[in-house]
C-alpha cells in the first residue's frame, strides 16, 4: 500500500476517482487534504436512562445545535461532542482514507477522533469527527476552519465489497452532519 502524494492526488481528483466537495485547492498539502468544520455539533445531553445501551437507538441522547458562520462553538474542558467537516468525500474502490487531528490543535487538547479515523473504499459523504477537549481551558472552534486532515492509501487491490454495498450493512453511507451512533443495528430485532 501506498500513501498518495499532493501529485497523485491532484490526478485522482482531476480524474473524478477521488471525490471532495467543496474543495479549497489551498487545502492540499504534501500527503493530505485539509478538511474544514461544518456549523452542526451533536452534543450529548443528560437522560433519564441509566446507562448507554449499545443496543437501543442513541439519538434522544444528543441534541443537534447549529453555530451561525462567526458565532464560535465552545468545547468545555472534558467534554466530548459530534461535529462534521464541509467537504463530502468519496473515494474509489481501491483507496482508503485516514483521518487525523491538526497538530495545531492537538497542541491545544482537541482531538477529533476517539477512534473513527478510518475510512472505507467505496465511501461517500461527510466526515463525522469525534470532538473531545481534553484541556482544562474551554476550546473555541468556528464554522469553515481547517479541522482535520485526510490522507488517502491505494490498496494492492480493488475491493470485492466497497463501503455501502448491500451486505455489509453499512450504516452511514451518504451522511450529511454528524451522526450518532448506530450501532444498535448490529443487534437482531427484539434484542434487550
Amino acid at each position: 500500500m501506498t500513501v498518495l502524494s499532493d501529485h497523485t492526488i491532484k490526478e485522482e481528483l482531476a480524474a473524478g476517482r477521488l471525490i471532495i466537495e467543496p474543495l479549497d485547492e489551498n487545502a492540499i498539502q504534501p500527503a493530505s487534504v485539509d478538511l474544514r468544520l461544518d456549523r452542526s455539533f451533536r452534543i450529548f445531553r443528560l437522560s433519564s436512562r441509566p446507562f448507554v445501551d449499545v443496543r437501543q437507538p442513541a439519538e434522544d441522547l444528543t441534541e443537534l445545535v447549529t453555530i451561525g458562520s462567526e458565532a464560535p462553538f465552545v468545547i468545555q474542558p472534558g467534554a466530548f461532542c459530534l461535529g462534521s467537516t464541509m467537504e463530502t468525500i468519496t473515494l474509489p474502490d481501491d483507496i482508503v482514507a485516514r483521518v487525523d487531528g491538526k497538530s495545531s490543535l492537538g497542541r491545544l487538547g482537541l482531538l477529533v477522533h476517539a477512534t473513527a479515523g478510518y475510512v472505507d473504499p467505496g465511501w461517500t459523504g461527510r466526515l463525522t469527527l469525534e470532538l473531545s477537549n481534553q484541556s482544562q481551558m474551554p476550546i473555541a472552534l468556528y464554522y469553515g476552519m481547517r479541522i482535520a486532515q485526510v490522507s488517502f492509501i491505494r490498496m494492492t487491490t480493488r475491493v470485492d465489497r466497497p463501503y455501502g454495498s448491500p451486505e455489509l450493512g453499512s450504516k452511514y453511507q451518504g451522511q450529511t452532519g454528524p451522526t450518532p451512533s448506530r450501532i444498535f443495528e448490529e443487534f437482531p430485532p427484539g434484542a434487550g
